[in-house]
């Protein structure tokens, strides 16, 4: 009687293709474990979106009313959608959109923009005035990398207009993801009026409001078609600085006046502001840097590094860049740990099959570990899988 077919034979009777095909393998392994990706932590897709408008002067009925409830009947058409939760306060309104578990990661950013188009089929709908609505569906990023700068005789203007320029030279690093400045302080012009000029100037302060719109306005102003030449004619008056604004004379019922005699002018910052950054309780304004999905975190830290090292040596005096978080360092970590980890577990494996077994058989045995994760990384990098620590 003939027996199945046995692969233990078969091997000892092809020992020289066995043997290629091991070497083979432990050398593609070796190759896809250098070429695999390196992350602290597997990417995700997190399916909720945050809708906000802005309705100023309205009542919480009139927002929930007009705004929030149209918006949720818009989105009761999704297919994907899971339920939506609402928050309503005056003038203001913010929804969530939770989709289903179901949902698959790779179509969540398609059915985004499904849920951006809808919004835009009713935006008509909404009353006058509504301001938005706003999407977000950014939860996912993560910024491996952030930096601090801080400046000694620069104002807030000036570090922004260098943190700036450093972050356009980070964009020139491969695989870099977003690059976000954080704390940054946005430069606006206050005028403070005064009531008892506007009262005493008989002027009404919405009609001065709308005299400085119109003026600041940008309009077509025609063209001028001489022969083959075609020139574009453009009217100045636009404001350009304070200054500018302090020397305009307006035009209001007839009369004509300088905005600095009923209106304090002043440069300043948004007060208060969206966000603030501090390092070691002093202001400062930070630089966050991700990197793209899949890419090797130890490679892109050693070029953000060296590059940040020519971009130091540029920067003047009293300008500090100063490192808050550096992921790529946990990352090594990780998987330093996970290679002494192996490497123990197969002397471990050796000296247990070496002592019970014998030597030809405990090699056999201990041979078996590394030759398997090699072909694993190979699948891994097939797949595009990297290594992080849920993976190790």
């Amino acid at each position: 009687m003939k027996n199945g077919f046995n692969l233990s034979e078969w091997a000892l009777r092809h020992k020289s293709l066995v043997w290629y095909f091991m070497i083979v393998s432990t050398l593609a392994g070796v190759m896809a474990y250098m070429n695999l990706g390196r992350e602290e932590d597997p990417s995700f897709t997190i399916k909720t979106m945050v809708i906000s408008a802005a309705w100023p002067g309205a009542s919480v009925e009139e927002t929930l009313n007009q705004v929030t409830e149209r918006i949720e009947r818009k989105l009761e058409e999704l297919p994907a959608l899971d339920f939506t939760r609402s928050m309503t306060t005056p003038g203001q309104t913010t929804i969530f959109v939770n989709l289903r578990a179901t949902t698959r990661g790779r179509d969540v950013p398609g059915t985004w923009v499904q849920v951006r188009n809808m919004i835009s089929d009713i935006r008509s709908e909404l009353p006058q005035g509504v301001v938005g609505p706003f999407f977000n569906d950014d939860f996912g990023d993560v910024y491996g990398n952030i930096y601090a700068f801080t400046s000694d005789g620069l104002s807030q203007r000036q570090l922004r207009d260098y943190v700036e320029g450093v972050r356009t030279k980070i964009l020139r690093i491969p695989n870099v993801g977003k690059v976000e400045l954080i704390g940054a302080h946005d430069e606006v012009i206050f005028l403070e009026f005064s009531t008892r000029q506007i009262a005493a100037l008989g002027l009404d302060q919405q009609e001065v409001i709308r005299a400085l719109q119109a003026q600041n306005a940008i309009s077509p102003s025609g063209v001028i078609q001489a022969g083959p030449e075609r020139i574009s004619v453009r009217v100045g008056g636009q404001f350009t600085s304070e200054e500018s604004l302090r020397n305009i004379n307006l035009r209001v019922n007839d009369r004509f006046f300088r905005l600095s005699d009923i209106a304090t002018i002043t440069r300043g910052y948004t007060d208060p502001p969206q966000s603030l950054f501090r390092y070691n309780g002093q202001p400062a304004t930070g630089l966050a840097v991700g990197m793209k999905a899949g890419g090797n975190l130890l490679e892109f830290g050693e070029a953000l590094e060296a590059q940040m090292h020519r971009i130091i040596a540029e920067l003047p005096v009293g300008v500090g860049v100063h490192l808050v978080a550096d992921q790529p360092v946990v990352v090594e970590e990780a998987v330093g740990g996970f290679t002494r980890a192996l490497f123990e577990a197969v002397a471990i494996v050796l000296l247990v099959s070496f002592l019970s077994l014998g030597l030809r058989a405990g090699f056999v045995v201990a041979l078996s570990i590394p030759l398997v994760l090699a072909m694993t990384f190979v699948v891994m990098e097939y797949l595009g899988i990297s290594l992080q620590r849920i993976e190790l």
